[in-house]
């Protein structure tokens, strides 16, 4: 059974006992010389979470001992530096205008109190939920007032998000966190319903709407079946499971991937609860900008093409300078969105024009004309598949993004890690090596002189049922599993 510690500035005040529920005082924790077992989650409610306070050092401690805790240090330096979480409240603002929208406008806008994701009002549910997930703390009270945006609109604005003490909590809410700690440790313990319960878990964060997606249907199926043979059950989740994430051993994102995205914040979540997760937040901070990719090629020799930054001082004179066709690219596209050719100085410009209007930079990269692109799929820094994308008929990229009925793809073509050149594994796995030991798509080019040229490395590469597993079959599914089961016993 799960157990749940609560670290208290005084153990002998909680009276919230039930069975699976211990405590301890902040001052033994510290003095305590070994970890708690993995089975055990930890809940911090000493008075104070402020920097260097004893309940800060609560946290660190936790996890430099690799033990689960909410609040982690993180979430307590975040909800303590306004100007920090400001920016995360731009969806709780619209959910709280939201809830409170044909109330009385005149009337003042209450604090609402918030304990493990709940709250006492059923208005604001998806506020509590989104509060919980962004500030990971068991109390928060959002103070708010009335406002409008620039167009006249009303807004109810968050003024402040506080972390009282539990100690204070009277009437309906001292009701309020006796239900949501109920809640919320009653998700950690095990279902005994299962006659053979599986050695580990693995969430598989998909969207059955997004167009195109990482993996389809038929691959998550797979997906499942192979972690059945090896022992570790297979869940898919979705972007509203943020909060469930800890009752799993690890994360696989199939998702495309973003930095104001929930993927990200799922990739941090499980960074924060000590969890493995590919793609990990490292490896999407660094894949999803192809600035930092270019300039990473650049500092570590990696063969790319020929890149210059432009901003609007500079697009001019990168029209004039450059040798066309040229390929424009936004740094966080994906999927071909997003990219654009210039075959003249004119057209350059124009088109430098149009996305600047939504990027402050831009990147300009030589045409290297292929007639596919290599996909070296690179999993802890050994290949484990490689496939040809040809490109769209009558295109000069793999997706046609403006074709009549919808994007239109290339062939492909899987062949065995023994057929590819040599000089295309050796510049994908260099491509990979500062990245991390993630799950990567290294996309290459080998020109008619021979030279083998990185064009991009993908931190959510695709895996579709039917095209990376055309050679592997149901190996390829495995081998995933396999590395999932060596991170969680690594992490362990």
């Amino acid at each position: 059974m799960t157990r749940t510690v609560f670290i208290l500035d005084d153990p002998g005040d909680f009276p919230f006992a039930a069975p699976g529920r211990d405590t301890v005082s902040a001052s033994d924790y510290l003095a305590r010389g070994k970890p708690y077992s993995k089975r055990t989650r930890l809940i911090n409610l000493c008075s104070d979470y402020s920097y260097l306070s004893k309940g800060y050092y609560c946290a660190l401690t936790a996890e430099a001992r690799g033990e689960k805790i909410l609040p982690s240090a993180e979430a307590m330096l975040w909800v303590g530096w306004k100007r920090i979480y400001r920016r995360a409240l731009g969806d709780m603002e619209r959910l709280l205008t939201k809830a409170l929208r044909g109330a009385d406008p005149a009337e003042a806008v209450q604090p609402v109190t918030v304990c493990f994701g709940l709250a006492d009002d059923r208005r604001f549910k998806n506020l509590a939920r989104a509060a919980f997930d962004a500030f990971r703390c068991p109390i928060l009270r959002i103070h708010a007032e009335r406002a409008q945006t620039e167009g006249g609109k009303p807004l109810i604005r968050i003024e402040d998000v506080r972390v009282p003490n539990w100690k204070t909590l009277k009437g309906a809410d001292r009701s309020l966190f006796e239900r949501g700690l109920d809640a919320y440790t009653k998700r950690f313990r095990p279902t005994p319903s299962l006659p053979k319960a599986p050695r580990h878990t693995l969430a598989v964060l998909v969207d059955p709407k997004e167009a195109m997606p990482p993996s389809n249907r038929q691959a998550i199926e797979r997906l499942v079946r192979a972690g059945a043979t090896l022992g570790v059950k297979v869940e898919t989740i979705g972007r509203r499971d943020l909060s469930r994430l800890a009752e799993f051993d690890a994360l696989f994102i199939r998702e495309t991937t973003a930095l104001d995205h929930h993927t990200y914040r799922f990739a941090k979540r499980a960074e924060a609860e000590g969890i493995p997760c590919l793609d990990d937040a490292g490896s999407i901070l660094r894949c999803t900008n192809k600035v930092f990719l270019a300039e990473l090629f650049r500092t570590h020799a990696i063969p790319s093409p020929k890149t210059i930054l432009i901003d609007r001082s500079n697009l001019e004179r990168a029209a004039a300078e450059s040798v066309y066709p040229v390929v424009l690219k936004v740094p966080d596209g994906a999927f071909s969105r997003g990219v654009k050719r210039a075959d003249d100085a004119g057209q350059l410009i124009a088109l430098g024009q149009e996305m600047l209007a939504h990027s402050a930079l831009i990147l300009a990269q030589e045409y290297l004309k292929t007639e596919f692109d290599w996909r070296i799929g690179i999993l802890n820094g050994q290949p484990i598949f490689a496939s040809k994308y040809y490109m769209a008929r009558g295109h000069w990229q793999i997706i046609n993004h403006a074709a009549k009925g919808g994007p239109d793809e290339g062939g492909f073509e899987t062949v065995s890690i023994e057929a590819v050149p040599q000089d295309i594994l050796d510049a994908a796995l260099a491509a990979a090596r500062p990245i991390g030991d993630g799950l990567y798509g290294v996309d290459t080019k080998l020109l008619d002189d021979g030279r083998a040229v990185v064009i991009e490395v993908n931190d959510n590469p695709n895996l579709d049922a039917g095209v990376e597993d055309k050679l592997l079959k149901d190996e390829l599914w495995r081998i995933l599993v396999r590395d999932f089961i060596r991170r969680i016993e690594a992490a362990r």
